[in-house]
């Protein structure tokens, strides 16, 4: 996902000491928990019932234009995705119900629109919240405390995961350390409510597999991982032009490097040839070391072109997937 334009700042956020305050329509999350099919574990269930090792969700960013552009309310996205392309769980951008994280009646209508349409709530990408590698201490305690609020919206919904940034200024061991500390803060307050906290590759220094890996090791925890992106591995980008890649980490080598800690996955394209191929991965490839690492959960599309329409592009994406996951099934 683009986060040059993903980068609007939510204010506020749940401030939380050493206990952990439920508010109230989580705690309605939490007893409705026994009887809910939610998670990896639906994940797992609704793959094998199609005959794929995976099961298919649509990640929100695909129609980021539709949704800046007023063409789709946030609300509707469970429904379309579901109605349009067949898709039955959905990964939300917190960039489009910003100002909502703690609005009860709100997530309540969200909530109902899932169930209603028969649609499983994924995960919540968060952006705009101060990222999760500030090596300032006060400033990474203020961008973890942003996200408080945000885990136990995705808990209300019936997520298993919230997606963070792992962003910061510094060395690449000074970023690692502060990576650290605030990714396991963060899961340790998730962890009672059977969260998880997840980090895509994402630019700069998360974009190298190696070194997010490495801070996957170190904080050693089960309900924290990653969230490997097929095409997010670019390290540094040309000042002010995104399209310009100045130093990209191998995107097989960096796949392979994130699976084993992976919570998800997010099938991100372009372009497609003739064929139906993606032009810049090779999706048998990628989706082979997805299955080596003996992943069986959602994989998110996440179509990113322009030549083809989002709609277009999100079901050449669909069937890109269906085809090669068939395939290696």
């Amino acid at each position: 996902m683009k986060s040059y334009s993903r980068r609007t700042f939510v204010k506020g956020g749940l401030m939380a000491g050493a206990g952990l305050a439920l508010s109230p329509f989580l705690l309605q999350a939490c007893a409705e928990e026994a009887s809910s099919q939610g998670g990896a574990e639906a994940a797992t269930a609704m793959g094998d019932a199609k005959g794929l090792f995976f099961d298919i969700s649509l990640a929100q960013w695909s129609l980021h234009k539709m949704l800046f552009a007023k063409e789709l309310d946030n609300l509707d996205f469970p429904a379309y995705a579901k109605n349009t392309f067949g898709i039955s769980g959905v990964e939300f951008v917190n960039q489009f119900f910003k100002d909502k994280a703690e609005d009860q009646a709100y997530l309540n209508d969200l909530k109902g629109r899932c169930t209603d349409n028969g649609v499983s709530p994924v995960l919540i990408m968060v952006d705009g919240e101060g990222g999760l590698g500030i090596t300032k201490a006060s400033e990474l305690t203020k961008a973890i405390e942003n996200h408080h609020k945000w885990v136990e919206a995705a808990k209300f919904l019936g997520c298993h995961s919230i997606r963070v940034n792992a962003f910061g200024e510094g060395t690449r061991e000074e970023v690692q350390l502060a990576a650290i500390e605030g990714l396991s803060r963060l899961g340790e307050f998730a962890k009672p409510m059977g969260m998880n906290i997840i980090v895509e590759n994402h630019g700069g220094y998360s974009s190298d597999g190696s070194w997010l890996s490495g801070v996957m090791r170190q904080v050693g925890m089960d309900n924290v991982g990653t969230l490997p992106d097929f095409g997010n591995f670019c390290i540094t980008r040309k000042k002010g032009d995104w399209e310009t890649c100045l130093e990209e980490y191998d995107r097989y080598q960096g796949t392979t490097d994130l699976m084993p800690f992976a919570k998800g996955v997010s099938a991100k394209t372009h372009d497609f040839d003739e064929a139906g191929n993606e032009t810049k991965s090779d999706y048998r490839r990628l989706l082979t070391i997805v299955k080596e690492a003996g992943y069986k959960g959602f994989i998110g599309i996440e179509y990113e072109g322009s030549r083809l329409s989002e709609v277009e592009g999100i079901k050449a994406t669909k069937a890109l997937l269906e085809k090669v996951g068939a395939e290696l099934s």
